[in-house]
């Protein structure tokens, strides 16, 4: 009589069967609540840099380097928190991103002369530079029907994290003052490493690590918090063979001392290999075209929308992007409106990214964002302005959006947080680059010459779309580079 082997499932199998439910709500609170936090503290440098400027009599360039400073901290994070997640787990990074944000942010509010704000807000971008991680570790809960539907609602918390940082700007900024915005903005990163106790590693992850068992009992976690079950039998990984030696051979305690060096040096030194390796080194330069071109472009609108749909758009090399006193609260009208743009854009994009694909999905915001931004290199009236930026704002972001979720999907979870970390990292350079480049062409009385360059820009995206070799919609994650 033949011995019948045992039911076994994987883990795509596995997330399917116990469906979208209360665990992964809870997932996408915790890591939207993360977004918030990474967002407010961005949004707040459109706010203080001017309070600051006055109350220390700073220079110009000075005032710029608060805001600098950041993305440059933001730049180094991005690559080595994307290391930390995928060589000692998402879990353990998202307790130096929180706690790093959290301490550095709050001591931005005590600082006592300008080095020392420099240098604490350095570490802010440190801590900042992790944000893409929240991406990570909720996608990798997500089951693979409406992955992209849901992905989208987990980006709706970086708008909700502008708007509501323009909202406290607005009430603390004229009564208490630029120190208590920082303090109250860095309450987000507190509140994370509160909740950081119902934090669970994802199975990918482990599973990749060899720790099936540990795997097992978090998916009947997610089962039991879903009212769910998952499938009869055991799980197994969904690997290669000669993956799933290295992950037996990970685990044996009994190998020599070198040989499990050899594998741990192996295992670091993995994510650099495989982003550049023949499968994938084409996709990866394209996502570091498509993270700076859009980080660019987005940061770009943005200063536009403060300078030409405020009534800024008259030739002045004085005013600088979001200028004015810190109780000016045109500014904080505008920068609460503009954000609301954001909103449709999502909308939009939940529509359509399960339906037509990530890439072409990206390629007609990208259109759309092309054909409003055009009229913009002639003058117009400021309610024609206003409208065609709040439009191109909707549609640019809504194109980040969409490559923010392609990106996770695309790298297999062994280099999964390296690969987005490393395009997150290529695309804080083009936030630095942006209001030297933009903002000084606007002041210089060369908004013809700016606009044409984002719409350059642009163009260029839409051609790294359209030459990237894979479309992700309605497939499973990738484990390993098979």
């Amino acid at each position: 009589m033949e011995s019948q082997v045992p039911p076994t499932y994987t883990l795509d199998e596995a997330l399917c069967t116990v469906g979208f439910g209360r665990f992964q709500g809870l997932a996408l609170l915790y890591a939207g609540l993360g977004w918030i936090a990474e967002s407010m503290e961005i949004m707040l440098l459109s706010f203080i840099g001017s309070a600051v400027k006055s109350e220390w009599n700073l220079s110009s360039d000075q005032e710029s380097l608060i805001t600098s400073i950041v993305f440059s901290g933001m730049l180094i994070g991005a690559y080595s928190w994307g290391l930390i997640s995928d060589n000692f787990g998402r879990k353990k990074a998202f307790l130096g991103i929180c706690t790093v944000t959290a301490v550095a942010g709050s001591l931005s509010s005590l600082s006592q002369n300008y080095v020392s704000l420099i240098v604490v807000r350095w570490l802010v971008g440190i801590g900042l530079g992790g944000g893409h991680l929240f991406t990570t570790w909720f996608l990798e809960f997500v089951p693979t029907p409406n992955r992209g539907t849901w992905m989208v609602v987990f980006s709706a918390f970086w708008t909700v994290g502008t708007i509501f940082e323009a909202g406290l700007a607005w009430i603390i900024m004229p009564r208490l003052g630029w120190r208590w915005l920082l303090a109250v903005s860095s309450i987000p990163a507190f509140l994370l490493l509160a909740f950081f106790v119902l934090v669970h590693e994802t199975p990918r992850f482990l599973i990749m690590k060899g720790r099936i068992g540990e795997a097992q009992v978090i998916l009947e976690k997610i089962a039991q918090f879903n009212k769910s079950s998952l499938p009869p039998g055991q799980l197994v990984p969904d690997l290669p063979e000669d993956q799933d030696k290295e992950l037996s051979f990970s685990s044996d305690t009994h190998l020599e001392p070198k040989r499990k060096k050899m594998i741990s040096l192996r295992k670091c030194l993995l994510p650099k290999y495989v982003l550049v390796s023949p499968k994938y080194i084409r996709t990866t330069i394209l996502l570091w075209f498509l993270y700076f071109g859009n980080t660019f472009v987005y940061y770009g609108v943005v200063l536009l929308t403060s300078k030409l749909s405020s009534g800024q758009n008259q030739c002045r090399g004085d005013v600088i992007s979001h200028s004015g006193t810190s109780e000016d609260s045109k500014l904080y009208i505008n920068v609460f409106v503009t954000s609301l743009a954001e909103f449709p854009g999502l909308v939009i994009s939940a529509i359509i990214l399960d339906r037509l694909g990530r890439k072409y999905s990206m390629q007609i915001m990208l259109a759309f964002g092309f054909g409003l931004l055009l009229p913009l290199a002639w003058q117009l009236s400021q309610g024609l302005t206003t409208g065609l930026l709040f439009g191109a704002r909707m549609f640019v972001s809504a194109t980040f959006t969409c490559a923010c979720i392609y990106a996770p999907e695309v790298y297999p979870t062994i280099v999964r947080s390296s690969g987005v970390g490393v395009a997150t990292a290529i695309g804080r350079i083009g936030g630095i680059v942006c209001p030297m480049v933009a903002v000084t062409l606007v002041n210089n009385c060369h908004q013809t010459a700016a606009i044409l360059l984002f719409e350059a820009a642009i163009v260029l995206l839409g051609i790294c779309v359209v030459l990237l070799p894979f479309e992700t919609m309605g497939k499973g994650l990738i484990d390993v580079a098979k």
